[in-house]
């Protein structure tokens, strides 16, 4: 692999961060009075405002440069096509098929798997209708009222974030629950809520053989049978799997099995019957929406050139704030509360997906890769960690996300939220000048030796980079915009730094481990040496 580093993409680069990259947002707004005219998009029924980020045209272009020399446009066509990019576990790398033009031929090693695909939407929505409906009754002929889905990771997160986003959108007569900790809290408190008779399970695990799903599930089950018996257990239980073994040794019915293709990993699978329960929350409808959304953006990533690609663009200024900047984190914002288990997702899609130290073939990155995610819905953030952001020394990017029109009845209020995130971005732009400071305080009255002794506790420094995502609402075909636009960042991100987004060994480890411990665990006299006197005090105080 050729040099990252020394690529005369990365040199020009390096070479405009010490010239374009030291300036102050207050100045390139000052000197361009088309700043936002150049450094905005809007397509798609969406606002894509960058002109908060630290960039000139130059380094703009620099970054496009730096994306085309990469090959990213032969790596989009590779992903597209069903190609092996997942290098590691040598799989195709097909999320997309799932959402794609149902008409339309996807080839992995020679095979369609479109037929595939549309058969298990076509399962799942007459299983979604089928309950809705009635047509689908639990064991004693009442119809479903809840449902309660047993996952984690991809199995869970996507499902949370989505039923929490679309809540206005939820069926009436079912409610969704989901579970995943295997603690044990979350589930007693779920089952403590639930009629045994009028609730669904969905076992979302692709292997039939992850942990605390299968330890939540086997509990549920037995929950369950205590109430109305063994037999109800292929009434009341349906699973996403692979592993068709494990769910006969279960009592899965054949009829509520829905499949999993090895070609679509865990954080990338809300779009295939993993979000089945999804579906059953907020209605097939929608659910398809919320496909058609992305496919939207799948179309974009392939046929918009770079300059005006919303994925690349955001993927570019993404790797501009790591690696030239020096931001090792972004904060996401989200101006929605239905918006608030967004940054949770993304912490799985980016940090699991980029968070690698070898390249491709093995080697050593020459640069620092993926970016701390976190976040929280925007005005409770303001109120806990912008003070950091605003004054104290740890530097990020931000990414703010807002609908103009508000997802509940009280638009005044989303009008203030909208003010708040607007405000919030010119803040963190911009600054406040040691001159400002002191003309607000000489306003207020102050004396001279009072406004000395505040104004370095009220400067700005400003200068932090952000991006604003504006949008008419939130609903399911902006919220599929809206995830497939940061799975395809992710993706850029990882061709430019030569790694593979697709695989999650470092997820394998403490899983492995954990299963030699549990033993260990229930026993605490069978410790090994380095573990002895941690188990000597959960021996003292186990009840």
């Amino acid at each position: 692999m050729s040099s990252l580093l020394q690529s005369p993409e990365w040199q020009k680069l390096n070479a405009l961060m010490l010239s374009d990259g030291t300036q102050h947002l207050r100045d390139l707004f000052a000197e361009n009075p088309q700043r936002f005219e150049q450094f905005s998009r809007c397509e798609m029924d969406m606002l894509f405002d960058f002109s908060r980020q630290r960039v000139t045209q130059p380094i703009l272009q620099g970054l496009i440069k730096l994306a085309e020399a990469s090959g990213l446009k032969a790596q989009i066509k590779a992903m597209f096509s069903g190609e092996v990019i997942n290098t590691t576990e040598r799989r195709a790398v097909l999320h997309t098929a799932l959402r794609a033009d149902p008409n339309c031929k996807i080839l992995v090693n020679g095979q369609d798997v479109m037929p595939a695909v549309r058969a298990n939407l076509d399962h799942m929505k007459t299983f979604v209708e089928g309950v809705h409906s009635g047509r689908l009754l639990g064991a004693t002929g009442q119809k479903f009222t809840d449902v309660v889905n047993i996952g984690i990771g991809g199995s869970d997160l996507g499902i949370v974030m989505v039923n929490e986003a679309l809540a206005r959108y939820r069926q009436s007569g079912i409610t969704l629950h989901c579970v995943s900790n295997i603690d044990g809290s979350q589930l007693s408190d779920v089952l403590s809520k639930v009629n045994a008779a009028t609730t669904l399970f969905v076992v979302c695990s692709k292997t039939f053989t992850t942990l605390e799903t299968l330890s939540n599930a086997k509990i549920a089950r037995q929950w369950l049978t205590d109430q109305l018996g063994a037999e109800a257990v292929s009434h009341h239980f349906v699973a996403v799997s692979t592993n068709d073994k494990a769910m006969d040794a279960f009592k899965i019915s054949p009829e509520n099995r829905f499949t999993m293709w090895e070609w679509v990993g865990g954080r990338y699978s809300l779009w295939s019957s993993v979000g089945l329960s999804i579906a059953l929350s907020v209605g097939m409808t929608h659910f398809e929406e919320l496909l058609r959304g992305a496919r939207i953006m799948d179309e974009h990533l392939q046929q918009a050139p770079f300059e005006n690609n919303y994925p690349v663009l955001m993927g570019m200024l993404g790797i501009w704030n790591r690696n030239f900047l020096e931001l090792d984190s972004l904060a996401v914002l989200p101006y929605d509360q239905r918006l608030h288990r967004f940054a949770a997702y993304l912490q799985q899609l980016d940090m699991e997906s980029n968070g690698k130290r070898v390249t491709h073939s093995g080697e050593s990155v020459e640069c620092d890769t993926g970016a701390v995610v976190w976040g929280e819905p925007g005005s409770n953030a303001q109120h806990s960690f912008f003070q950091l952001l605003h004054q104290g020394t740890a530097r990020a990017a931000l990414d703010f996300i807002a609908p103009v029109n508000a997802s509940s009845e009280y638009q005044g209020q989303q009008n203030l939220a909208l003010a708040n995130c607007l405000g919030q971005a010119q803040a963190f732009a911009l600054g406040y000048t040691e001159q400002e400071v002191e003309q607000e305080l000489n306003a207020r009255g102050m004396d001279e030796s009072t406004i000395a002794r505040l104004i370095p506790h009220k400067l700005h420094p400003g200068n932090c980079p952000s991006s604003i995502l504006l949008f008419p609402k939130l609903d399911p075909l902006t919220l599929g915009k809206l995830i497939a636009l940061y799975e395809h960042k992710v993706f850029v991100q990882s061709v430019v730094w030569g790694i593979n987004a697709f695989d999650q060994w470092g997820v394998e480890l403490g899983k492995k481990l954990a299963d030699t411990l549990v033993p260990v665990v229930e026993k605490p006299e069978t410790a090994p040496a380095a573990l002895q006197g941690l188990m000597g005090y959960v021996k003292r105080w186990r009840q």
